[in-house]
């Protein structure tokens, strides 16, 4: 998840210099998660506004979920979750080093 370092509400209040930086942690969040774990693909995703499923309303935040062949996503219909098959630490010691 990125997260804007100021609180707005949604992508018309960034400046153009907020967008450029976020698009490009984005991008380098991109490689970071595509060298990690080799996913098929990634899902990018904005939500502005409790109706579009805002978790921290008021806060403009992207989401980037690797994608494999063949994953389901059943569990967000079920129970409003996401399963990661490693333990978070875990997780951040294969990103890190992407981001020194």
């Amino acid at each position: 998840m990125i997260v804007a370092n100021r609180h707005i509400r949604q992508l018309g209040e960034l400046s153009a210099e907020e967008g450029r930086e976020l698009v490009e942690l984005l991008a380098r969040c991109e490689r970071a998660i595509e060298a990690a774990y080799h996913p098929g693909g990634m899902n990018i995703g904005v939500n502005i506004g409790a109706s579009a499923g805002a978790g921290i309303e008021g806060h403009l935040h992207v989401h980037l979920c690797p994608r494999w062949q063949g994953d389901t996503n059943f569990m967000t219909a079920l129970a409003d979750t996401r399963v990661v098959s490693e333990a978070l630490d875990a997780s951040y010691r294969k990103l890190a080093p992407y981001f020194k």
